[in-house]
């Protein structure tokens, strides 16, 4: 499939998507990167994300599916569309031929729906959030020629090992997260902890996740949660405008259960490069959320430990979120 042509099918979904927008009033970019951490390129190289968000009316065709999935009572409080493109690499990306011990070469290119609905209470707030991604995995997600024309621009090392990436295959995944936020207000700022399930399943990933995460800042009722690295779903990022400054720094520990990684575990249903998962992975991640009038910044530092057996050590990268209110 042509590298133009790849893009219009979600393109054409977002497009779709958008006809029955009601009220838009975010937009959000999104870059991950392990660049942007540790100055080296491998692994999860890099994502752009490009999220669009607003409250919708009650007649929005979003209802059905929020009262089925969400909860019986109404819209969800916030509908976000997405538009993502990732790429994956082993680290030794100047070599030509295959690295059997590393993870495969793989290009992802998806849309997606999130809805989110929270309930306010007097000590504890629950968020929740439902997320629907299709997508496609291969060489018509166009990540050799991404990666490629980057490396030129910033004369970086060519990779020449794409010739070994999984081939083309479409998916589809559903995922859910839900935080119970135990609210306090010690020496004069807002406090947020409490602990997180989630989980997701299709044929991109499969898992179980717990956790737990805190918010420590000002105003922490402008904005909805601690923004998301993947696999997690974005879309999150949405808050309210607001007189004066709002901020706020937060923590999270993350452990899943992986019952599939299809970008570990090669393609269903064809031949492909795979390693060997680790069933159990876990994340920790800092970061602070920055606020101000229509505008929010948001940045991540993630530690994810092995996610296969050939792995030789950790990873970390970073996320980087600007928002602005329309």
């Amino acid at each position: 499939m042509p590298y133009s042509i790849a893009y219009r099918a979600p393109m054409a979904l977002m497009l779709l998507l958008a006809g029955g927008l009601a009220h838009a009033d975010a937009l959000s970019i999104k870059i991950e990167n392990d660049i942007v951490s540790t100055g080296e390129d491998g692994h999860y190289t890099g994502g752009l994300e490009i999220i669009y968000g607003f409250a919708p009316e009650a007649d929005h065709w979003t209802d059905g599916l929020s009262r089925l999935l969400l909860d019986d009572r109404g819209p969800a409080d916030n509908v976000a569309y997405r538009l993502a493109h990732q790429i994956y690499t082993p680290e030794d990306i100047e070599q030509v031929s295959l690295v059997r011990d590393d993870r495969p070469y793989a290009g992802l290119l998806f849309g997606g729906v999130s809805l989110f609905s929270e309930t306010p209470g007097q000590a504890v707030r629950t968020t929740r959030g439902v997320h629907l991604d299709v997508g496609l995995v291969g060489p018509a997600a166009g990540g050799e020629t991404i990666q490629r024309r980057l490396h030129e621009w910033t004369d970086s090392d060519e990779p020449r090992g794409w010739d070994n990436q999984l081939e083309n295959e479409p998916f589809i995944n559903v995922g859910i997260q839900q935080r119970w936020w135990q609210q306090h207000t010690p020496g004069g700022l807002e406090f947020e902890y409490g602990p997180m399930l989630g989980g997701a399943i299709g044929n991109l990933y499969t898992f179980a996740a717990t956790g737990v995460g805190m918010r420590l800042g000002h105003n922490l009722d402008r904005s909805f949660s601690i923004p998301s690295v993947t696999p997690a779903q974005s879309g999150s990022q949405y808050f309210t405008e607001g007189r004066g400054f709002a901020w706020y720094g937060f923590a999270n520990l993350e452990g899943r259960y992986m019952a599939h990684n299809l970008l570990l575990d090669g393609n269903t249903f064809t031949d492909s490069h795979s390693v060997d998962r680790r069933e159990w992975v876990g994340d920790a991640s800092l970061g602070v959320a920055l606020t101000w009038s229509r505008w929010q910044l948001s940045f991540v530092n993630v530690w994810r430990t092995r996610e296969f057996e050939e792995q030789r050590q950790s990873d970390h990268f970073g996320s980087l979120t600007i928002s602005t209110l329309l």
